[in-house]
C-alpha cells in the first residue's frame, strides 16, 4: 500500500467520523469534527481549573463578578447560539478575557480596571461570546486533529512560584486553547457579530469601536502587561478600528453607554488598583530575593485591601523564603481565611506543615489544593508523607502522579518512585536491547534512564538454540550501572541473525546502590 493511499484512508475515517453543519453565528457550511457535546465538556473540564492556574476567582468584591455576569448574559440572551454561558473575574492584574469552547468565558480583574464603560464591557464580553458561539476555539482543535492525522498516517509509513507553571499538571489543555492566537477571520467574525450582540441587548457599539481605539494606542505605547494580556491572543489594529467604525454605523444609533454605573460597579476594585500595583512589585521583588522590599510592598498592598488573599498568602511566602515556617503558617491561615477555594494558599500551607512535621495538617492541605488544582509539587508531598508512614502503595501513586510532570517536583518524585519500585519492577525502569553481532554472538544492550545507580542486576533471557528450540538463561550482571549510562555486553550465546527477532529480554532484578 502507497503513502499516499494510507494517508487518504487515515483521513477519510477522520472525515466520515464527522460531518459538515451550519455555524449558528456566520450561516456558513463547516466541518464539524467535534460535537456540542465534546465542546461542552471540554469548556466544563476545563474551566475551574484554568481559573485556579491563574489566580482563582476575584471575590473581594463580590458583587463585582455578579455584575459581570449580568452583562454578560444580557448580551448572551441575543446571541445567534443558547449555551449555558458562565461568567467569571478572575484575579489576576494581566488585562485578558479568554473563552473556552461551550460558552465558559473569563476576564481579568486587569482588565476590568482598565475599561471605562459598561459598554466596553459588553464590547469585550460579547467578543468571547462569538469566540465561543462560532466555535473559534474548537476550530483551533480540529486544525490540531487534521495535522495529527496526517502525521500518524505518515508514521505508518516510514514518543516555582507562579500558578501558572505549579498548575500545568491541570490546566495544560484549558492553556492551549486560550493561549492560541485568533486568526484575522476568528477576530473580525467576534468583532462583527459582538457589536451586532450589543445592538441587540441595547448597547451603544460605540463603546466597541472606543475600546479598539485604545488598545490600539496601547498596543502602540508597547506597555509590556498588554503585550503579554489580551494581545497575545486578541493582537489590536487600526484595520479592526476601522471595520468598527463601519459595523457601528451600519447599526442602530443610540443605546446605553452606562460609564456611570460602570464606575460604581467596581468602585471597589478601582480604588485597590494601587494595591494589586504594589502586589505585583511585591512579587518581583521576591522573585529578586528582596524579601526586605518585597515586605514592605505588600504591608502597602493589605492598608488598602485588607481582604485580599493574595496579599497574605504573599507575606507567607516572603516567611518561608526567610525560613520562617511558623510565620508563613499564620500568615497562609489568614488568606484561607479569606478565600477557601484557591489552591495555592493550600498547597503553601500543607507545605509548611510537611516541614513542620505536621503530617495529619499537611495532608488535609495538600488533598485540598489537589482537589482545586493538581499539581506535581503537592503530589510529591504526599508522597513523601505517605513513604515516611510506610504506606508504600500509596506513596508509589502519590509520585506516579507527580512524575508525570517535567518540574523540579516531578522530577524529585520520579527519583523517589525509583527507589521504592524499582526493585520490585525492574524491566519498568531499565531497558534491554538485543541484537547479535557479526560473529552472531547475541549482545545485549542495556540502559539506566533512571536517576539512580543500580547494581545487582540479572538479565532473563528467552533465545532460539541452533535447532530452533527456545532455551531461557539467566544473566548476573557484575557492578554499577550509573544513572544515565548504556552498557553493551556480549553474552556468548550463538543466534542465528534470522532468528535474532525471536529474542526476549528483561531485567528480572536490581538493587539502587545506596
Amino acid at each position: 500500500m502507497t503513502m499516499k493511499n494510507i494517508l487518504v484512508i487515515a483521513l477519510f475515517a477522520l472525515f466520515s467520523a464527522s460531518g459538515c453543519s451550519t455555524n449558528p453565528v456566520t450561516g456558513e457550511k463547516e466541518l464539524l469534527l467535534i460535537s456540542e457535546s465534546q465542546e461542552l465538556d471540554i469548556g466544563k473540564q476545563n474551566y475551574a481549573p484554568l481559573r485556579q492556574s491563574q489566580g482563582g476567582d476575584y471575590v473581594v468584591g463580590p458583587g463585582i463578578e455578579a455584575y459581570v455576569n449580568q452583562v454578560g448574559q444580557r448580551l448572551a440572551a441575543v446571541s445567534d447560539r443558547p449555551l449555558p454561558y458562565e461568567f467569571k473575574v478572575i484575579n489576576n492584574s494581566s488585562p485578558n478575557a479568554w473563552a473556552l469552547p461551550g460558552g465558559k468565558i473569563a476576564i481579568n480583574r486587569g482588565l476590568l480596571t482598565e475599561l471605562e464603560s459598561e459598554a466596553e464591557l459588553a464590547a469585550v464580553l460579547g467578543h468571547e461570546i462569538v469566540h465561543a458561539a462560532a466555535r473559534h476555539s474548537a476550530k483551533g482543535m480540529q486544525r490540531g486533529m487534521l495535522l495529527q492525522g496526517a502525521v500518524f498516517a505518515t508514521a505508518i509509513a516510514t514518543r516555582d512560584k507562579g500558578y501558572t507553571n505549579l498548575a500545568q499538571m491541570g490546566a495544560s489543555v484549558g492553556a492551549q486553547l486560550v493561549n492560541q492566537k485568533y486568526g484575522r477571520d476568528a477576530e473580525r467574525e467576534s468583532d462583527l457579530y459582538g457589536m451586532n450582540y450589543m445592538s441587540r441587548a441595547g448597547y451603544d457599539p460605540q463603546g466597541a469601536v472606543e475600546l479598539q481605539q485604545t488598545f490600539v494606542k496601547l498596543s502602540e505605547d508597547r506597555r509590556q502587561d498588554w503585550l503579554s494580556g489580551l494581545f497575545s491572543s486578541h493582537p489590536p489594529s487600526q484595520e479592526r478600528v476601522q471595520n468598527n467604525i463601519r459595523n457601528a454605523a451600519a447599526l442602530t444609533a443610540g443605546g446605553e453607554t452606562g460609564r456611570q454605573r460602570y464606575r460604581q460597579r467596581v468602585a471597589r476594585l478601582l480604588k485597590a488598583k494601587p494595591a494589586y500595583a504594589n502586589y505585583d512589585k511585591a512579587e518581583k521583588a521576591l522573585a529578586d530575593n528582596d524579601t526586605r522590599q518585597a515586605k514592605a510592598l505588600v504591608k502597602k498592598a493589605i492598608a488598602i485591601e485588607p481582604g485580599e488573599g493574595h496579599f497574605h498568602s504573599l507575606l507567607g511566602d516572603i516567611e518561608r523564603k526567610n525560613k520562617n515556617s511558623r510565620a508563613a503558617r499564620r500568615h497562609y491561615d489568614k488568606a484561607i481565611g479569606l478565600n477557601g477555594d484557591f489552591f495555592y494558599y493550600h498547597l503553601k500551607r500543607g507545605l509548611v506543615n510537611e516541614q513542620l512535621n505536621a503530617r495529619s495538617a499537611a495532608r488535609r492541605d495538600l488533598e485540598r489544593s489537589v482537589e482545586l488544582l493538581p499539581t506535581a509539587n503537592a503530589f510529591n508531598a504526599l508522597g513523601n508523607i505517605a513513604r515516611a508512614e510506610r504506606q508504600y502503595d500509596q506513596a508509589k501513586q502519590y509520585y506516579a502522579k507527580a512524575a508525570s510532570h517535567d518540574s523540579t517536583s516531578g522530577k524529585a518524585a520520579f527519583a523517589a518512585l525509583v527507589e521504592l519500585d524499582l526493585p520490585e519492577n525492574p524491566d519498568k525502569y531499565l531497558k534491554v536491547r538485543t541484537g547479535v553481532n557479526q560473529s552472531g554472538q547475541l549482545l545485549a544492550e542495556i540502559s539506566n534512564p533512571t536517576p539512580r545507580d543500580v547494581t545487582g542486576l540479572v538479565l532473563a533471557l528467552q533465545y532460539p538454540d541452533e535447532s530452533g528450540r527456545m532455551r531461557s538463561v539467566k544473566h548476573s550482571i557484575k557492578g554499577r550501572l550509573k544513572s544515565g549510562q548504556k552498557e553493551t555486553l556480549t553474552l556468548g550465546i550463538n543466534v542465528k541473525a534470522d532468528k535474532a527477532r525471536q529474542v526476549r529480554s528483561a531485567i528480572v532484578a536490581a538493587r539502587i546502590v545506596p
